[in-house]
């Protein structure tokens, strides 16, 4: 497992990354009424690990923190992948 270790730091890193600039870019297309990034892909991204990026971008930004979807969906996402970590790590 030590092989794949760093793979997967550097795709979490990555997906991390793109989860915090879909935030803040969907947050500055909001206020200028430009072209948004769907609801649905912004879950997507999360739901491939960049939740606790995204959440904590969302609460910093004060981003889809009204959007019952974004504060309650992304914290189950979270539960769920640390859910599946403990259920592969045994």
């Amino acid at each position: 497992m030590g092989e794949y270790t760093s793979i997967i730091c550097i795709y979490l890193a990555a997906i991390s990354l793109l989860a915090i600039g879909m935030t803040l870019y969907d947050k500055r297309a909001a206020k200028k009424s430009a072209w948004r990034i769907k609801e649905l892909t912004l879950l997507v991204v999360s739901l491939l690990g960049g939740s606790v990026a995204m959440f904590a971008t969302m609460w910093i930004a004060h981003h889809k923190t009204k959007h019952l979807k974004f504060v309650v969906g992304i914290p189950v996402i979270i539960a769920l992948q640390i859910a599946v970590i403990v259920y592969v790590w045994r």
